[in-house]
């Protein structure tokens, strides 16, 4: 899929089954964005059965089976979650859909994997972590910057190994490509799409609280603005936030919807890890000018400068973690107080967003 347009990301890894066919079942449900195809591919890639796709729009589901062909098409979304032999329902759906279905899916004995933003409200977060706590299924959640980046993936490795000792701030940086014409209408609907904040500010306020391994934060400020936009008048276009963690660490990002036309892909995201004995650059989509490839890192420490290409050496373990976890519930991939943390700060910093006009 093309990835000049963010919402048609949909990475493609190598084959690293980590389970036997059949061993683990899978079904679609709510087509809404185009994650959905990289979150099927990463579980198609670990192992995992593709076996129902649902979707009240028919030519959301003609496509779908364009890339999936023998997936099988469901009369309604009961059908799927009646199947007992279903282990996990993946879904994106519009944001402010998606806890109502993952609480759907949970309520069925199953566990839930969602694309971000997971919710949209504290009221859908609490119903969440209250059918959690009763079910005993999982919330889980597609953060793709991360999660389906193989530079910041490989980060995560050297984090972990102390290459840049302890991690006490990251910059983030998340902008994308408008498209507006490619856009549904919910996207420019603040209470359909949680705004910007909530949204795209998801990925790096989870990739913020990974990194610095921390368990929460406090929020200093956050804006949003609408600059260039007017004729969306529910839409944001721009939003920045800061954040103190638990452990000291800070982190500021923003994220933007002014990706240039000229640029070969839908966005230059790029994250700054800054450690007590070293940084590390992540240019995850493109190194601008030099290599239209993406999952380039910079890493310098006082071992020297290092400049190393990640594209294609490391893959994406999330997706063998989680389907695994999903087996022996475990909980290795992501724990579901990281993930839901994430959403919480995300839609505190959207909440109490300074409203910047213009």
């Amino acid at each position: 899929m093309s990835t000049r347009d963010g919402m048609n990301y949909a990475p493609q890894g190598k084959p690293n089954p980590v389970c036997e066919k059949g061993e683990f079942r899978f079904a679609a449900i709510g087509l809404d964005h185009g994650h959905i195809y990289g979150m099927c591919n990463g579980l198609i890639e670990a192992g995992g059965e593709l076996v129902w796709v649902y979707d009240p729009d028919e030519a959301k589901v003609n496509a779908f089976r364009t890339k999936y062909p023998d997936v099988k098409v469901a009369r309604s979304e009961d059908q799927v979650l009646d199947d007992s032999s279903i282990h996990m329902i993946a879904g994106a759906k519009i944001p402010s859909d998606r806890a109502d279905l993952g609480i759907r899916v949970m309520k069925h004995g199953k566990d839930y994997f969602t694309d971000k933003a997971p919710l949209t409200t504290l009221e859908q977060l609490q119903q969440v972590r209250e059918t959690v706590a009763q079910t005993g299924r999982r919330y889980n959640v597609y953060y793709s910057e991360r999660l389906h980046v193989e530079c910041a993936v490989f980060a995560g490795q050297l984090v972990q190994d102390g290459a840049i000792g302890r991690v006490v701030q990251v910059i983030g940086m998340g902008p994308h490509r408008m498209n507006p014409s490619s856009r549904p209408d919910w996207f420019f609907r603040r209470s359909r799409y949680g705004g910007i904040l909530c949204d795209i500010g998801s990925h790096q306020i989870e990739q913020f609280l990974f990194f610095t391994g921390a368990r929460d934060a406090t929020l200093i400020s956050s804006k949003i603005a609408n600059y260039n936009h007017k004729q969306y008048t529910e839409f944001e276009d721009f939003g920045d936030a800061t954040f103190i963690a638990d452990n000291g660490a800070t982190n500021y990002f923003r994220v933007d919807w002014f990706t240039p036309d000229g640029l070969g892909t839908w966005g230059d995201g790029r994250t700054f890890l800054l450690g007590t004995k070293g940084y590390i650059e992540l240019r995850k989509y493109i190194d601008v000018g030099r290599d239209s490839s993406g999952s380039h890192l910079y890493l310098v420490n006082d071992e020297g400068e290092f400049h190393i290409p990640v594209h294609g050496k490391v893959g994406y373990p999330f997706f063998g973690q989680l389907i695994l976890d999903c087996l022996h519930r475990t909980e290795h991939a992501m724990t579901q107080e990281h993930a839901l943390k994430a959403a919480e700060l995300s839609v505190l910093a959207q909440m109490n967003a300074t409203v910047v006009e213009s």
